[in-house]
């Protein structure tokens, strides 16, 4: 099955070569975080960046040669491998002219101070196998990666897509409290409308963590109010499960097995303390490590929503049933609690500023997203019951069947890690 699929993967890639935007495509990009870390100071701003490399070059890969091949962005080579394009760091390019490669950086980074964009100093740049980066999470740790004496730490053949990025910029203006940030540019890169973007605000002794996804073509505005910072893991919270088809598919057919709505509170709450739990605990790292559990949890979340799917056709005898009910969606709130958690800690380390913050933040986005759900569906779900008996009886198993269905796939497709 495993080779099939990879023939399968490998016939799109070529075929993805022939198409007039082809090169962008493989930039195979191993992670979408970039992290900010911004200091304030009494001449202005230093701003300490880390991303995927394909973020600065993807979009610079020039026309078609006469080879058939693209003309290689700046800092790359291009290379054939068992017919795909693929694309490695071009070291001597980096050795001869390493602050070439964050002025790209820089062109494309926008800081505004009242409107007015400001320019940008570069002061250094370093380059990082994935996987080798030192530690970013903290100002600390950023300034120190940023001192190392090696531009690149390796001389082996890297593909782009495997190197991270470090980057400070220098903004001289004075003291300002408020200010925007922003990209202009758009690599075209697979995935990248989920880039993570993490900006840690540090403003003497306040540190403001600010969560945005996407490619911040919208100014981001940063002040000191822990507010505003917090809001931006509240909407995040909200677009996860909103955005997560697998728990919204669990969430609806919790409403919909619901005889009541004390029964429908009961679900709810019992759902929301399960994942709460497993969200603090997988974030501060109290589950297992092993390659194994990550695919687990995801195929045990599909396997949920089958049995949410039949618990709502099917829902618990009278005389218990809520606090049966609020007893397994406990239980399998805790499965999806550790989901929450790995998508979070992509992109906010334990040790980083304010976050107990961020992570309550980030919980009762989710909070408001799972009852938006059930504003939404339970008014129809009243609606329905008040029709002939058939109607809701059929309504809720044609539902019921269709969750089923989409997670029945998602179990064949998340049980193949184990084949």
């Amino acid at each position: 099955m495993k080779s099939t699929k990879a023939r399968i993967l490998t016939f799109l890639s070529i075929a993805i070569m022939v198409c007039a935007d082809h090169a962008k495509a493989h930039f195979n990009l191993n992670q979408n975080v970039r992290i900010h870390h911004v200091a304030h100071s009494k001449d202005g701003l230093d701003v300490y960046i880390r991303m995927p490399m394909p973020y600065l070059v993807a979009e610079l890969v020039g026309p078609e040669g006469p080879d058939g091949l693209p003309a290689p962005a700046p800092y790359t080579y291009n290379q054939i491998e068992d017919g795909v394009l693929m694309h490695y760091v071009d070291q001597t390019a980096l050795d001869a002219d390493p602050i070439g490669l964050a002025a790209i950086a820089a062109d494309s980074f926008i800081l505004t101070i009242e409107g007015q964009r400001q320019t940008a100093n570069i002061i250094s740049v370093r380059l990082n196998p994935v996987g080798q980066e030192p530690g970013f999470a903290t100002l600390d740790e950023a300034r120190a990666a940023l001192v190392l004496e090696d531009v690149f730490s390796t001389k082996e053949a890297t593909y782009v897509g495997a190197v991270t990025v470090d980057i400070h910029l220098r903004f001289i203006g004075g003291q300002f409290d408020t200010y925007s940030l922003s990209y202009t540019s758009d690599p075209g890169l697979t995935g990248q409308e989920d880039t993570a973007n993490l900006i840690l605000d540090y403003n003497g002794n306040k540190v403001r963590a600010h969560r945005v996804r996407g490619l911040m073509h919208d100014p981001v505005e940063v002040s000191g109010s822990a507010t505003a910072a917090a809001s931006t893991f509240f909407v995040e919270g909200i677009r996860h499960i909103l955005e997560g088809p697998d728990h919204v598919l669990f969430v609806l057919c919790m409403i919909i097995g619901a005889l009541n709505l004390h029964s429908l509170l009961a679900r709810v709450t019992g759902f929301t303390l399960g994942h709460t739990v497993t969200l603090i605990l997988g974030f501060f790292g109290f589950a297992p490590s092993g390659a194994w559990f990550i695919p687990s949890v995801e195929l045990a979340i599909a396997i949920s929503i089958i049995y949410a799917a039949a618990m709502a056709v099917w829902p618990p005898e009278k005389g218990h049933a809520d606090l049966k009910a609020f007893a397994i969606t406990s239980g399998i709130g805790l499965l999806h609690g550790f989901g929450f958690s790995f998508m979070l800690h992509q992109i906010l380390r334990v040790d980083a500023p304010n976050v107990w913050h961020s992570l309550l933040a980030f919980n009762v986005g989710v909070e408001a997203g799972q009852v938006m759900i059930v504003f939404l569906v339970w008014p129809l779900v009243l609606l329905l019951r008040k029709q002939p008996g058939r109607i809701w009886v059929g309504s809720r198993a044609a539902v019921a069947a269709c969750a089923s269905l989409i997670a029945l796939v998602w179990v064949i497709e998340r049980a193949e890690f184990f084949l």
